[in-house]
């Protein structure tokens, strides 16, 4: 003999929007237009770690700063919460980063593209990781675009994948090679971006990014919470944003950070880029 039993629901089921795939385009490409720089208030809590080595290290929560504004400058500052002592402080302007730590005493300099794993997924994280994160490129138009519809669990989605060429830029279309380059995500219940997935060559996952709590700053509007995982380095970024002004004037000299006397100076990546590196600190002179 059979039960029957009678589950009920959680609550009224949501309506679902629906959108063209034009209509996504469009709509991620205004976000990725309207917002140009930020100054926000945060607190931010890092995970390092591998699920595959079995070892996961929980950071304890910290406050700070975020100060970017396209197309690559971006400065954070990471401190002891109610405290306020600096934890850390990082540049990038998309070529070379520098990273102040004050309780190592040491002053790390080298180019923002370096591919070097640390043993330590901690110092994998680089201030440039986030320019990514905060502020989107407009889908290129040249780019085919594929659009489809996902489940997961009570939730729906739209995804947006794009992918583009590599290889000869003479070679025809049947002749080129594709390979993915983003996989964007919409709600379906608000049609807001709820995730953003960007791919490297080969198709290995460079970074995967939830976006959520999307609230009204201004004129334009922008998540909360956003999280920042970095598969490749080892580690996720949540940050949560208490505070933000956004479209702001920002002056060259914030994105400056001088090597503070007395301090190690540490540089990594390649001879060339070091010597960039050597040469840009040696012109500013430590203050």
């Amino acid at each position: 003999m059979s039960r029957k039993t009678v589950v009920k629901p959680s609550g009224p089921p949501v309506a679902l929007q629906n959108a063209s795939k034009q209509q996504l385009i469009e709509s991620y490409d205004h976000q990725a237009q309207s917002i140009t720089s930020m100054d926000a208030a945060v607190s931010m809590v890092l995970t390092a770690g591998s699920a595959y080595t079995g070892v996961i290290e929980q950071y304890h929560e910290v406050s700070g700063f975020i100060l970017a504004q396209k197309p690559a400058d971006v400065r954070v500052i990471g401190q002891v919460p109610v405290v306020g002592t600096d934890i850390f402080d990082m540049v990038s302007n998309g070529e070379t980063f520098d990273i102040f730590i004050p309780s190592k005493n040491k002053f790390i300099v080298g180019p923002a593209q370096l591919e070097r794993p640390s043993a330590k997924p901690i110092e994998n994280l680089r201030p440039q990781h986030l320019t990514g994160a905060l502020f989107w490129n407009e889908i290129p138009p040249d780019n085919p675009v594929l659009v489809e519809q996902v489940s997961q669990g009570p939730s729906s989605f739209y995804v947006l994948t794009v992918i583009h060429r590599v290889g000869p830029a003479t070679a025809t279309a049947a002749e080129a090679n594709w390979e993915i380059a983003q996989k964007i995500w919409f709600d379906r219940v608000t049609l807001s971006v709820a995730r953003i997935e960007t791919y490297d060559a080969g198709g290995q996952l460079a970074s995967d990014v939830d976006y959520s709590n999307w609230d009204n700053f201004g004129a334009e509007r922008y998540p909360r919470e956003i999280s920042v995982n970095r598969p490749a380095s080892g580690y996720k970024l949540d940050i949560h944003i208490t505070r933000l002004t956004l479209n702001l004037a920002i002056v060259p000299d914030r994105f400056v950070l001088k090597q503070p006397a007395g301090t190690e100076l540490v540089r990594v990546g390649k001879a060339n880029s070091e010597a960039r590196a050597s040469d840009a600190h040696s012109a500013g002179g430590a203050k």
